[in-house]
């Protein structure tokens, strides 16, 4: 599939080695000077540009300006705001004005670019849509209507004939102008060759750059022990043919996209097995998305884990933010100064009243400080806020490999 070929050597970037750094394979750098990382944007251009410039890796014009840096973003690009062509179009330019400049983008799959190829439309916008409506859309959705009522009559009579009066009414409500042209161009179900099935299919599930994983939502004991190419291969291989009573890893909550055990969600890992986890991937630490902080680049484990997720989209308070690696350490960026991430989970609480310095006007980092103060039975210790969607897992070991 040429376009595939030559979208994977746009989004992976694997062309060549740059001075300074050392491409081990498709999925390994060393010797990076410096990492940038950025979570879920979720449809807000300006957020993300903001992040972007205080990051220094773009000028006023949205142009590259970070050299030979390295940037992460960590999925979930799409759903909940109303830009999210607009920033793929942008951060797509960028990867070729980063590798000009000795610099890489790696974008990676998040379960909300999982959701939109597979067909799961719950969180994309009217905004979203309406990206891709053009002269005929109207035609299309009205065309698309009435071959799935023809579909359903002859397959399914009964429950045509208990169809409501209000039915189109109702289904106008899902399928606005521009929903035919997203799914041609997102699920490969319906255009193989879709411009944005395409490119998720040419994302990776995770990369590790200095020792340091970087994955959308986290790596389970279920899945350590698969290297990260073949976590990429099985995504991509579920994502091209989607299997709804048999989805594997693309919709398995202990898998890459949908784990938040890392991040203090059921089943939550404990420190013995995140040892175990990080020695399997040969890593120092693991760098996730997908849980939301209250506005804070929030370290686990003795920063063993790093939460990036600091709702930089408006849906989750507009709160940009960037992990920083490089030869100074871990450094936290916010669009108002820098903060050194602490060692040790004792000193976070210090950390925590430095960010807030940075951001005094931040409601959602005072509240969280005063949980954080608190002691868990009263206040759910120091666990972060979240109201992403994705049913929690029934048991502890869900999420183990020797669970049923």
């Amino acid at each position: 599939m040429p376009r595939l070929v030559s979208l994977l050597a746009l989004v992976c970037l694997a062309c060549s080695a740059h001075a300074g750094s050392q491409q081990v394979d498709d999925y390994t750098w060393e010797g990076v000077e410096r990492v940038v990382a950025i979570g879920d944007l979720h449809g807000d251009y300006d957020h993300y540009i903001d992040t972007l410039q205080a990051a220094g890796l773009v000028n006023k014009r949205g142009k590259w300006t970070g050299g030979e840096t390295h940037l992460v973003q960590t999925g979930d690009i799409p759903d909940r705001g109303p830009e999210t062509r607009k920033i793929m179009e942008h951060i797509d330019k960028l990867a070729r004005q980063a590798e000009k400049a000795g610099g890489r983008v790696h974008l990676l799959i998040g379960n909300h670019e999982a959701m939109n190829s597979y067909g799961d439309l719950r969180y994309v916008t009217a905004e979203e849509f309406a990206e891709f409506e053009g002269r005929n859309s109207e035609a299309m959705v009205d065309r698309y209507y009435q071959l799935s009522m023809e579909d359903m009559k002859l397959n399914d009579p009964e429950a045509y004939a208990a169809l409501p009066e209000d039915h189109r009414a109702q289904w106008d409500k899902t399928h606005p102008p521009g929903f035919v042209e997203h799914r041609q161009a997102w699920d490969p179900g319906w255009n193989p060759e879709g411009e944005y099935a395409l490119r998720t299919l040419a994302l990776k599930a995770a990369v590790k750059i200095n020792g340091i994983v970087f994955v959308h939502g986290g790596i389970s004991d279920q899945y350590a022990d698969l290297s990260l190419a073949e976590l990429s291969r099985q995504a991509r291989a579920g994502l091209a043919n989607f299997d709804y009573e048999n989805p594997g890893l693309i919709a398995d909550e202990c898998g890459p996209f949908w784990f938040r055990g890392l991040s203090g969600g059921e089943p939550e890992v404990s420190p013995e097995l995140l040892d175990s986890i990080l020695e399997r991937l040969s890593a120092q630490r693991i760098v996730v998305g997908h849980t939301p902080t209250p506005a804070v680049i929030w370290p686990r484990y003795d920063a063993r884990v790093i939460q990036i997720d600091t709702g930089i989209a408006a849906h989750y308070g507009g709160h940009p933010a960037y992990l920083e690696i490089s030869a100074d350490g871990l450094v936290a960026g916010y669009p108002t100064g820098k903060v050194p991430l602490p060692a040790s989970d004792a000193e976070r609480g210090d950390y925590l009243s430095r960010v807030i310095a940075l951001q005094p006007e931040n409601s959602a980092l005072k509240r969280f400080r005063e949980r954080y103060q608190s002691p868990p039975e009263q206040a759910g210790g120091e666990s972060a806020e979240s109201s992403e969607e994705g049913a929690e897992p029934e048991e502890v070991n869900l999420c183990l490999k020797d669970a049923a």
